[in-house]
């Protein structure tokens, strides 16, 4: 098959073969290109997509969006079971095996540097949502008069700061109990309810970097305090992802 070259990752050479029908971005099957002692995950992608000018007005489909980042995920999927790759940025485009080797050659220092800090080690994602209690009706009798309104709206701004404040720090002795178990860790912004569509607010939304011989004391520590919340009803909840492939550690590639 003719076209551009779309690379996933670099990773060290690997023995354990990849899943039989996996396939990558636009439906080819990923190979792998050696160059130097370290390979590049490619596969063939057509230039009406992919050269400059489409994948322009490409990236702006949202629809095509999902289902490219769909597939080139799987791949990354795909090599973490196996090995620990350095995933490149999305629609990461080269013209043919030459110029994907150049690529390699230019930043082999850095591709190595990195390999050797991630190696063994996996990507935890960990959220934290907390939603304002909701007064019961029976609770909030209907104000006789307007002081009375101000007044309960004075108790329940208080109550709400004080959740949040609670919410806050809960948030904040999470953060630091998972980092000083994980070897490093990365704090994101806060998601945008619009997109996530996820409920209630975003108090942390932080990347753990975890040996794989480590992940399932790592996963218990999370779930302790997930049952935690639960027991507690205060209106949090804790969410865990992974494990990913090192993307917020990935340093210069990320």
């Amino acid at each position: 098959m003719t076209g551009l070259r779309y690379v996933y990752a670099v990773c060290h050479p690997f023995d354990a073969p990849l899943q039989a029908q996996l396939k990558g971005v636009a439906g080819d099957p990923p190979r792998l290109l050696s160059h130097h002692g370290l390979i590049a995950v490619v596969s063939h992608v057509p230039e009406r997509d992919f050269s400059e000018e489409p994948l322009r007005r490409r990236l702006e489909d949202l629809d095509w969006l999902t289902e490219t980042a769909r597939a080139h995920q799987s791949v990354i999927d795909a090599l973490t079971v196996v090995t620990t790759p350095l995933p490149l940025r999305m629609a990461t485009v080269f013209r043919d095996d030459s110029g994907v080797r150049v690529m390699m050659e230019a930043r082999e220092d850095d591709f190595r540097r990195t390999l050797e800090r991630l190696a063994g080690r996996v990507e935890w994602g960990v959220k934290v949502y907390a939603e304002a209690e909701q007064q019961a009706p029976a609770a909030a009798p209907k104000p006789a008069s307007g002081r009375d309104y101000l007044r309960q709206r004075r108790s329940q701004v208080r109550t709400d700061e004080d959740m949040w404040q609670r919410a806050e720090e809960f948030a904040t002795r999470l953060h630091a109990s998972l980092s000083s178990y994980a070897e490093d860790s990365r704090l994101h912004a806060p998601q945008n309810p619009a997109l996530s569509r996820a409920s209630g607010r975003n108090l942390l939304n932080a990347a753990y970097l975890v040996p794989r011989d480590s992940s399932e004391e790592f996963v218990e520590l999370v779930d302790r305090t997930k049952d935690e919340t639960r027991a507690g009803g205060s209106g949090m909840r804790v969410e865990l992802t992974g494990p990913w492939a090192a993307y917020s550690f990935a340093g210069e590639q990320s």
